[in-house]
């Protein structure tokens, strides 16, 4: 999701969103780690990467 389309997003939503996309990489980061293996690793910098664009917009908010 793009930065732009997040500033759309109200307070709630947001925190809504970083919950629910911090959860599927924990979920992943178990998989991953007790050997069961993950159909895309790379999915798991994505979602960090997303997460990363969400509390920077969240932040932002703050600032203002």
């Amino acid at each position: 999701m793009k930065a732009r389309d997040l500033r759309e997003l109200g307070a709630a939503e947001l925190e809504a969103k970083i919950r629910e996309v911090s959860q599927e990489l924990n979920d992943m980061r178990i998989k991953h780690r007790s050997g069961a293996g993950v159909e895309k690793p790379v999915r798991m910098r994505m979602l960090r990467h997303e997460i990363a664009r969400m509390k920077t917009v969240q932040t932002q908010r703050e600032a203002k």
